[in-house]
């Protein structure tokens, strides 16, 4: 291949690491405006966050579409091929976090007026910083093509679903406690399972990371400790 052509095709490899890397960014900003304007009962934050996810969006169809081009116009094999491959499934993570953003968002937006007091809010920050970091994490690990730092993303998926186990245990307690409590606790629910899914998307790319690199997925299973399918759940009788 003529040096100009390899040059050429390194551009366009390049240009679709930068989509990627900007709908990270704007992933991140979803995530965490989702979380502050919940924590803070910011409805004008929460607007923001659906509105931004129209631009996730827009970013994963141009990504989709700049990489069948270069395929299409390069025939890539081997690691050339995988950096391609690598892009649409990160694209596609990085797009469904944008959705469960805009859903944490549009629950804060449903449960205005009925929040109460901050206690009930206390399991959500460990939550919600831990997934936060390793979307950070996992973002520069693709960025950096660090399979060290993607397989500790992959590891930390169980402390996720630990989180979200004891996070559901506390709100079915609170609505159990107070029949008043169920509305909105059923949406915190939602926003606790969109927070942990978020985590599943990270580790999701931290897995093409491990596949970018090498050429293979990382060995074992996934370490999950999400119980809740399982938990049994008995509401106190209502008397008569």
């Amino acid at each position: 291949m003529a040096e100009h052509i390899v040059k050429s095709f390194d551009q366009e490899l390049l240009e679709l690491r930068n989509m990627i890397a900007e709908m990270g960014g704007y992933a991140e900003k979803s995530v965490l405006d989702s979380i502050n304007a919940l924590m803070r009962r910011d409805m004008e934050q929460a607007e923001r966050v659906i509105a931004l996810d129209g631009t996730i969006d827009a970013l994963q169809r141009a990504a989709e579409e700049r990489a069948i081009l270069v395929i299409a116009k390069r025939q890539p094999l081997a690691q050339d091929l995988r950096e391609i491959v690598a892009a649409l499934r990160v694209a596609g993570d990085l797009e469904r976090i944008g959705d469960l953003g805009k859903n944490i968002a549009k629950r804060v937006v449903a449960i205005n007026g009925q929040m109460q007091g901050n206690k009930i809010f206390g399991g959500f920050n460990h939550m919600a910083e831990l997934v936060l970091e390793q979307l950070k994490q996992v973002l520069d690990a693709f960025a950096q093509r660090n399979v060290e730092e993607a397989l500790a993303v992959w590891r930390s998926d169980g402390a996720v679903d630990a989180m979200y186990t004891s996070l559901f245990r506390e709100l079915l307690t609170y609505m159990m406690e107070d029949p008043r409590n169920i509305g909105f606790c059923t949406h915190l629910l939602f926003c606790a399972k969109n927070i942990e899914r978020i985590g599943d998307h990270a580790t999701n790319i931290a897995e093409t990371v491990h596949y970018l690199v090498t050429g293979q997925s990382p060995s074992g299973e996934r370490p999950k400790n999400d119980t809740t399918s399982t938990m049994p759940v008995e509401f106190p009788a209502v008397a008569n």
